[in-house]
Parts: C-alpha cells; sequence; structure tokens
C-alpha cells in the first residue's frame, strides 16, 4: 500500500498559508476596518521567520494583539475554505495509480480535513487518517496511524510511505519495515535533513513521476 503524507507531499503547504492569510486580509477589514493584514503576514512568512505571524502583524498594523484576539485569528486561518491545488505531479499520479492508497496527515481535524476536501483527495485515497481526531500524542511519530493502515492493508501488499519531514515522518515506518520515501518539493517549509539515521528516508525523489521508477529499484 501507498501511503501519502499530505502538506509538502502533495501540495505545498506554503498555498495553504497563503490562502488562509486571503482570508484574513478580507475578514480584518470587515471586523477591524484595517487592511493589509493579509499582505502583512505573506511579508512576514517570507522573510523565513514564521513563529507568531500574527501577533507580528498586528503590531505593524495597530492592531490589538491580545491572546484572545490572536486565538481568533488563529481560528479563522485555521477553519478557513482553502484555494488550494494538487501538486501537478501529484494530481497526475493520484489518477493513474493502481495501487490500494492511503494518507497520515498530522494538525488539527478540521483544518486538515478542510484541505483534504478542497484537494479532492477522497475521490483517489481510501484510506485516510488525519491524526488530529484523536486525542494529543497521537500524531505523528506514534505508531497509531501506521498500524491502522497495515491493518487497512491486511498483509497484503508491502507498506511504502511518502512524506517530506524527516523530523518525524520515517522514523516510525522505518522501524516498522516500510519503505520510506522522502519528496524533495522547492518551497517546502520544513529541513528536509534527517537528524541521524533512523529518521532517515531510504530514496529521496523530486517528483512523483519518478515514485515508480524508485520503488521498483528498492524492491528488486
Amino acid at each position: 500500500m501507498l501511503v501519502f503524507d499530505l502538506d509538502d507531499t502533495l501540495y505545498l503547504e506554503r498555498d495553504f498559508a497563503f490562502s488562509g492569510y486571503r482570508h484574513l486580509e478580507g475578514w480584518v477589514a470587515e471586523t477591524t476596518g484595517v487592511t493589509g493584514f493579509g499582505a502583512a503576514c505573506r511579508a512576514l512568512f517570507e522573510t523565513g521567520d514564521r513563529r507568531r505571524i500574527f501577533n507580528a502583524a498586528c503590531a505593524e498594523l495597530g492592531l490589538a494583539g491580545s491572546p484572545d484576539h490572536v486565538a481568533t485569528l488563529v481560528s479563522e486561518y485555521r477553519n478557513h475554505t482553502p484555494d488550494i491545488t494538487l501538486a501537478p505531479d501529484a494530481a497526475h499520479y493520484l489518477r493513474r495509480a493502481s495501487r490500494p492508497m492511503g494518507l497520515i496527515t498530522d494538525g488539527p481535524e478540521q483544518m486538515q480535513r478542510n484541505k483534504i476536501a478542497a484537494l479532492g483527495l477522497e475521490h483517489h485515497i481510501a484510506h485516510i487518517r488525519p491524526t488530529g481526531a484523536w486525542p494529543e500524542g497521537f500524531g505523528k511519530p506514534h505508531p497509531r496511524a501506521y498500524q491502522e493502515m497495515e491493518a487497512a492493508a491486511a498483509g497484503h501488499t508491502r507498506m511504502i510511505y511518502i512524506a517530506d519531514n524527516p523530523a518525524k515522518d520515517f522514523v516510525t515506518p522505518n522501524a516498522r519495515r516500510w519503505l520510506t520515501i522522502q519528496i524533495l518539493r522547492p518551497g517546502a517549509v520544513h529541513d528536509p535533513t534527517p537528524p541521524d539515521e533512523a529518521h532517515a528516508p531510504h530514496a529521496r525523489i523530486t517528483s512523483l513521476d519518478l515514485l515508480d521508477e524508485v520503488l521498483e529499484t528498492l524492491q528488486n
């Protein structure tokens, strides 16, 4: 079974961020009369310092930066209907794939389900596990989602995980004897360098167009 990560694997996570900033541009203007919030967030994102972006944007525009106001901004951002699309190679691969497929993704459940719906992934992927549906602590690298994928596969196929973030994506499937493949996309937000050998993938690709070729090499 092919199991995919979501963010920066099937689409660029930054596209969700930019969609959220556009949503907040309208929401902040409507609720406060202040314009430019979305543009300020995007400019801060582009600097590479992505901590406390909403706090910094509020300070820049003279808006209230209280914890309650920032929490409301975060909620609006996470729960907006995103304007995002699959990476072209991902759209091509999912349309023609014949293997059974799954998806494991971390993050708040509603936010991830909004992304899944916007990308139309339910039409391609039968087994979808947003770990945010479970109590805190069950996100990657916890084995629960991987175990559920193994149960769905029922032992009939080799388990394969395709993801981007070596800090958490590969250590558990490696330990469970899955094949692991890291996709390296320009614009991805996470450091692509594994912290140690246990966290390293078995192979790296720059496009899902190369996936079947790499899998054939690994499995032979």
